[in-house]
């Protein structure tokens, strides 16, 4: 790879940070779910992917059922996610736990089990 294409490559990534935000893994078949954040949701979620089709899961519950129900009844997906604001007084941080917080408040009332 050519330097250019380097330097280009690097200048994409930093003008395209990845997305920070909250996510959720649902067993379709038993409405258990995991609800989580992450500073790079697509990193987290591709993370969960292999461990569990690996078999090695580090939520053993979770790996459990992967393993019982099978990958198909699985949804992965991304509930929300921080907007960056070039404010330097911003907390990502505390956003991102403000935001875990409220969709904790809103499955706890909506949805089934958590792992």
């Amino acid at each position: 790879m050519s330097d250019a294409n380097q330097r280009q490559l690097r200048q994409e990534y930093k003008d395209n940070p990845p997305a920070i935000g909250v996510y959720l893994i649902q067993n379709v078949a038993n409405q258990r779910y995991l609800l989580a954040s992450s500073n790079n949701v697509e990193g987290a979620i591709n993370r969960h992917c292999f461990e569990l089709k690996m078999r090695g899961h580090r939520n053993k519950a979770l790996q459990q059922d992967w393993l019982a129900d099978g990958e198909a009844q699985f949804r992965f997906s991304v509930l929300d996610t921080v907007t960056l604001k070039d404010d330097p007084a911003f907390d990502v941080q505390a956003e991102l736990a403000g935001l875990l917080t409220l969709w904790q408040e809103e499955m706890a009332k909506t949805r089934g089990e958590v792992y």
